[in-house]
């Protein structure tokens, strides 16, 4: 961990939503006139598309996905995670996802990853989002490096209606199609991304209050205001809860390192949360 070189970490499995918490920094980056380096979890896969098709046909386990350790590159992760703390440096690249991703990219196609380029001098902060920011094995720990790690964890259900309803909308797979991706990665699930959770500096829980018990036949995904944020801080003292309380209306405290918000208010509570955790890891910044 570092305090001249802060590193953040959004962590949540795909469909859960922490683009939500990305936006939520964006708006503290921009008041508080913060320069981040941007690292999409995304680049950090070992596989090209067209590479992980072949390696998923060729596996006979029948659980090869991008949540586990064969598919990234955790070393690589875990090491920009540490030089970037050290001395603000390090390497990135992109995972060109769409036509208009790629568009800038002359001679790349959707699907492959832009040349690795070094991080530019000056940054204020690493701030990553992905699949993995708070990953840890038997062999590496990229958790170690991170000043803060916030998860962004659905209750599994909700995650898979919104990673179905994503998929099959915007990126044009069958529900078939991605109800098998689901179960392929259950073992990685288990395995990979749920443990990460337990190691986040505060998670952000989404919890319907409609029924979601078959989430492969759900026809809408629950709107905030059919839902509550459960938000768990690893150290109950790293929090104001009488002026969250006081802020947020009608949420309360279930634990006492627990508060729950209406869903309406998930964003208006991310950057209450979020802003003086930013400002005072500016200020040990600026003191070292």
């Amino acid at each position: 961990m570092s305090a001249k070189h802060p590193v953040i970490a959004i962590t949540g499995s795909s469909g859960a939503g922490t683009t939500t918490v990305k936006r939520a920094f964006e708006h503290i980056f921009f008041r508080e006139k913060i320069n981040p380096v941007i690292i999409e979890g995304d680049s950090f896969h070992r596989y090209n598309r067209a590479e992980m098709k072949a390696a998923v046909a060729k596996d006979a386990t029948g659980h090869f996905s991008h949540f586990g350790a064969e598919a990234n590159e955790f070393e690589k992760l875990a090491n920009l995670f540490r030089q970037y703390g050290e001395n603000g440096t390090g390497e990135k690249r992109l995972y060109l996802h769409s036509d208009e991703e790629a568009a800038p990219y002359e001679g790349l196609s959707p699907g492959e990853f832009t040349p690795w380029e070094k991080i530019p001098e000056g940054t204020d902060l690493l701030f990553y989002e992905g699949l993995h920011g708070g990953i840890a094995t038997d062999t590496i720990n990229a958790a170690q490096f991170v000043d803060l790690l916030v998860g962004v964890v659905p209750i599994v259900n909700l995650e898979w209606i919104q990673k179905i309803h994503r998929d099959t909308a915007e990126r044009g797979y069958s529900p078939e199609a991605v109800t098998d991706t689901i179960l392929r990665r259950m073992n990685d699930y288990v395995n990979y991304i749920t443990p990460q959770f337990s190691r986040a500096h505060v998670n952000f829980q989404r919890v319907p209050t409609v029924d979601t018990s078959n989430p492969f036949i759900a026809r809408d995904i629950p709107t905030p205001d059919e839902s509550f944020i459960v938000i768990r801080f690893r150290d109950h003292n790293g929090a104001d809860f009488p002026f969250l309380l006081n802020m947020i209306h009608d949420s309360f405290m279930s634990r006492p390192n627990t508060i729950v918000v209406p869903g309406g208010k998930m964003g208006f509570a991310m950057e209450l949360i979020l802003t003086p955790m930013i400002h005072d890891m500016m200020a040990k910044k600026r003191a070292a």
